[in-house]
C-alpha cells in the first residue's frame, strides 16, 4: 500500500471523529461522505439513501447511504460496511493525535472512534477504488444510522440496494485481526409501575408506593440471581436495569416510576427466560405492596428483541476470505464472539452472512476511548484487500 493512502485514510478519520453525528443526527456526517465520493468521480446515481430513519425508536435526520460499483474485474460482489453514529458521550469531541494514538482533547467527553475509525476505513477504501487504483469485483459500500440504539439503520436497510452481496464484511470496534464471528442476543424493557399517590406525612397508609415495588423486584432479582452476570445450570446471560425514574417531592408516596432494562444471552431460549424472571419479580412485588383499602400496584411492560443471537459457520465464505486478507497483511487472525450487538448481528439474520473486524478503537463509551492508529492503518490495508478480492 502506498504511503498517500494511509495519509488521506487518517486524515478521513481526524475529521470525521470532529463532526457532531450522535444516533439520529447523522447527517452532517453522511453529507461529507458523499461530498467525497463525489469529488473522487461516484455518479450520482450509484449513491442512494434509504428510509431506515423513519422506522427505527428515534426517528432520525437521515437513513442509510450505500454506494455501489459495477466490476472491473470479475468476482463476486463484495460489500465494506460501518455505522456512522457515536454515543451522547462523544457530543463535542474534539481529537487529538498523541503518539500513535488519538485522543479527545476534553477528558469529560468520548471520542467518537467508534465507529467513525469504520465509517473512514470504508470510505477510504471507496475513494481508492473510484480513482482507479486498483481492480476489483462488484463492490458496495455501506455505511448505517442508528446502531447505538437498537441496530435500526441494519434492521430496517433496504437490501435491494446493496446489489445481493456474496460477501458482507462490518468494521466497528476492537483489533484488526479479530473476526467476530458470533453475537449474543440483546432484549430491551421498559417497565413502567404504577402505584398511588397520597401525603406521605399525613396519610401515607392510603398510598401504594411505586418507588418500594421497584426496589423490591430489583432486589428479589439480585438476590435470586437474575441480575448482573447470570449463571443458571450451565447456561449463561446478563441482564441490568439501566435507567429508573419517577417521583418529584418527599412528602409524596411515588405513584409511577419508569424503568428501562436489558437481558442477553447466546443461547436465545435462556435470554427469554431472563426476561420472564424480569417480569415475575416486578408483578409479584405490585402484587405484595398494598395500600390501607387492600388495593395493589401494578405494572406493565414494553419489550422487544433489538438483535437476535448469531453464529457464522467454521467454513462461512466471508470468515475465510477474512482471514486470508489478514494473513496477506502479516497477521493472525482470531475468532472471537460478542456480548454486544452488531449490524453484522441484522444482516446475518436477514441472509447476508456478515463477519466484523476491528479498526484499532479502544475504551469504547467512555471518557478514556482511543484510537490506536498502527492498528487503523492495518484495518485500512485489510480492507483494500477484501474489496480487490
Amino acid at each position: 500500500m502506498n504511503a498517500a493512502f494511509f495519509k488521506n485514510a487518517e486524515s478521513l478519520v481526524m475529521e470525521l471523529m470532529a463532526i457532531p453525528g450522535v444516533s439520529g443526527e447523522e447527517g452532517e456526517v453522511m453529507e461529507l461522505i458523499v461530498r467525497r465520493l463525489r469529488q473522487a468521480g461516484a455518479p450520482a446515481d450509484a449513491i442512494q439513501f434509504d428510509q431506515a430513519h423513519r422506522r427505527g425508536l428515534k426517528t432520525g435526520a437521515v437513513g442509510n447511504l450505500v454506494l455501489r460499483l459495477p466490476g472491473t474485474s470479475p468476482g463476486k460482489r463484495r460489500m465494506l460496511m460501518a455505522h456512522v453514529d457515536t454515543v451522547p458521550l462523544c457530543r463535542g469531541t474534539r481529537p487529538v493525535r498523541r503518539g500513535r494514538y488519538v485522543v479527545p482533547a476534553d477528558k469529560h467527553t468520548g471520542l467518537g472512534a467508534d465507529d467513525r475509525a469504520g465509517t473512514a476505513v470504508v470510505l477510504a477504501v471507496a475513494l481508492e477504488m473510484l480513482r482507479g487504483r486498483a481492480a476489483h469485483p462488484p463492490l458496495s459500500f455501506f455505511w448505517t444510522v442508528q446502531e447505538e440504539v437498537g441496530l435500526y439503520g441494519a434492521r430496517y436497510a433496504r437490501l435491494g440496494m446493496l446489489g445481493r452481496p456474496q460477501l458482507a464484511f462490518n468494521f466497528d470496534g476492537g483489533v484488526p485481526h479479530k473476526l467476530t464471528v458470533g453475537a449474543t442476543a440483546g432484549y430491551r424493557m421498559e417497565i413502567h409501575v404504577e402505584g398511588r399517590a397520597s401525603h406521605a406525612g399525613m396519610t401515607p397508609e392510603k398510598g401504594v408506593s411505586a418507588i418500594t415495588i421497584a426496589s423490591l423486584a430489583i432486589a428479589q432479582l439480585h438476590r435470586d440471581g437474575w441480575l448482573g452476570r447470570i449463571q443458571k445450570n450451565n447456561r449463561e446471560g446478563t441482564s441490568n436495569v439501566g435507567a429508573i425514574h419517577g417521583g418529584d417531592a418527599t412528602n409524596v408516596v411515588t405513584p409511577v416510576v419508569d424503568l428501562r432494562a436489558e437481558a442477553r444471552s447466546h443461547d436465545l431460549a435462556f435470554c427469554k427466560q431472563i426476561v420472564r424472571a424480569i417480569q415475575q419479580a416486578f408483578k409479584k412485588a405490585a402484587r405484595s405492596v398494598r395500600g390501607i383499602d387492600g388495593r395493589c400496584g401494578q405494572v406493565r411492560f414494553e419489550g422487544r428483541f433489538d438483535y437476535e443471537s448469531f453464529r457464522l459457520g467454521d467454513d462461512e465464505p466471508c470468515v475465510l476470505a477474512a482471514e486470508a486478507a489478514i494473513r496477506q497483511c502479516g497477521g493472525e487472525p482470531v475468532r472471537a464472539i460478542s456480548n454486544g450487538g452488531l449490524d453484522a448481528s441484522w444482516m446475518t439474520a436477514r441472509g447476508i452472512p456478515t463477519v466484523s473486524l476491528g479498526c484499532g478503537q479502544l475504551h469504547g463509551h467512555t471518557t478514556a476511548e482511543r484510537l490506536d492508529l498502527t492498528k487503523f492503518r492495518r484495518a485500512c490495508e485489510i480492507a483494500f484487500f477484501l474489496a480487490v478480492g
